[in-house]
């Protein structure tokens, strides 16, 4: 019998008090019991609205009828079927702009909770199930992949289930890319993500890692080893500053910086294990993006008492999720809304010792449709902080582009790559992701690194038909 209900089956959380005091998961997920009740909300459209709004176009309806059965391997192995990492799209996916965005459920109520539910699938096939090596024929030819992030890793998958011989070749010396040393650990447990990508590795696809791309071997070597074509996800992760005096201080980070810090160095498994990540009793986050959320309620579990966001415009043009700010909320992170700073003040041995700023007003929109701040005059004020971190966004390092003649960018830095295929200005080359687009979400650049694996199966195959002619 369908469930009716106008709300979504609520997913059980940590208690804020408590989770601040961890890098726990926030969300626990759904028991067997909830997901059967929530899968009973869809409706199981014939026209599938839903799907409209997935970039990997998971058979939405279909996994959540197997799971409202209660077939949830065969849920699992439905979601698998076009998605190649269902644990953490169902954790990370800005699925209220998406999938659930189209769902008829939303018209009179809260729409199906499709991304709990993809998350329940996953979470359950790793619990009960242990992961089999797939048999798949060679085709004997072999692909290039630089970058093992969201984009890459899904190119590498749907290209290997082709029968490539892939080889991902990533700069850090652990395979993840921005799922790794990106996103915190209390939304997405470094763990899970090895999973997935050894779900990944047992297709056959190779990692290399410590191989920067533009230093180790350049692309063009790649094409000289024998590989036919190259896909570029190598991601978005140099950091932008604001460029105003004080931000050379100590104790001033890019989020880029103190994210990889404390995922790398494994600062989420404090206060068990000391960190040498460390931040003062008042820190300052400047930005409204999900990083400067990820980023805030990091520095609060590191200990900081007290953590603000200080952005220039309303919440209303937050570019973060609804879900992160509510949780940030939640931990006491206190918004200074409508202002910017100007300047960081330091101390006479050069640490910072606080951060001017101005109080904001809204006028026209500007090119991005969001109202322009506009700085009120005689509101300077200071806010008394002790570590600073600057979160208004990354752009490609400038690396493989200044390594591989032929290739056009952007003013910007960002691969000019077609929107469908991913082909750039040289035929082999391919590229998707934060790379080509700017930083933007998980689910985004995986879209593009399966548009690009099928692009660069059309083309080797058309090569191929050439060569025998």
């Amino acid at each position: 019998m369908a469930n009716m209900s106008l709300t979504k089956v609520k997913m059980p959380e940590q208690d804020p008090n408590e989770r601040i005091k961890n890098f726990k998961e926030v969300a626990m997920g759904y028991t067997e019991e909830m997901a059967i009740e929530e899968a009973k909300r869809c409706l199981a459209c014939k026209t599938k609205p839903c799907m409209q709004g997935c970039p990997v176009n998971i058979q939405i309806p279909e996994f959540i009828s197997l799971i409202a059965e209660g077939k949830f391997e065969e849920a699992y192995l439905k979601i698998t079927e076009t998605n190649n990492l269902p644990a953490i799209c169902g954790r990370v996916c800005p699925q209220e702009t998406q999938c659930e965005m189209y769902c008829v459920r939303g018209k009179k109520g809260e729409p199906v909770a499709i991304g709990r539910l993809e998350r329940f699938a996953a979470d359950w096939y790793m619990s009960n199930r242990k992961p089999k090596a797939s048999e798949i024929k060679k085709n004997g030819r072999k692909v290039a992949v630089v970058g093992s992030g969201p984009a890459g890793l899904t190119c590498a998958a749907d290209l290997a289930k082709m029968g490539y011989d892939v080889t991902i070749f990533e700069a850090f010396h652990v395979p993840g890319g921005v799922l790794t040393y990106g996103i915190p650990e209390f939304r997405l447990p470094k763990k899970l993500v090895q999973a997935e990508i050894d779900n990944v590795r047992n297709l056959g696809v190779k990692i290399m890692t410590n191989m920067v791309i533009g230093k180790s071997i350049t692309v063009e070597e790649l094409r000289d080893e024998g590989y036919e074509a190259v896909f570029i996800g190598s991601g978005a992760g140099l950091p932008s500053f604001m460029g105003i005096p004080g931000e050379n201080l100590n104790g001033v980070y890019s989020a880029n910086e103190f994210l990889t810090r404390i995922n790398l160095m494994k600062a989420y498994m404090y206060p068990e294990v000391d960190t040498p990540v460390k931040v003062a009793n008042a820190v300052a986050v400047v930005g409204g993006g999900n990083v400067a959320m990820d980023a805030a309620r990091s520095a609060k579990r590191l200990g900081a008492e007290k953590v603000y966001i200080v952005y220039r415009r309303s919440e209303k043009e937050m570019p973060a999720r609804v879900e992160e700010v509510h949780h940030a909320k939640e931990e006491g992170i206190i918004f200074k809304l409508l202002t910017n700073p100007v300047r960081i003040l330091g101390t006479d041995d050069g640490w910072v010792k606080g951060m001017e700023c101005v109080e904001m007003e809204l006028g026209e929109p500007d090119e991005s449709g969001r109202r322009r701040p506009i700085a009120k005059k005689g509101s300077e004020h200071v806010i008394d902080v002790g570590t600073v971190i600057i979160a208004i966004g990354q752009s490609p390092n400038p690396l493989i582009k200044s390594t591989t003649p032929g290739l056009e960018t952007h003013k910007w830095g960002g691969i000019i790559a077609d929107e469908e295929t991913g082909a750039t200005s040289i035929p082999w080359v391919f590229a998707g992701g934060d790379v080509v687009t700017g930083a933007a979400t998980v689910i985004l650049a995986m879209g593009a690194g399966k548009k690009a694996a099928t692009a660069i199966d059309m083309y080797l195959k058309q090569n191929a038909e050439k060569a025998s002619d």
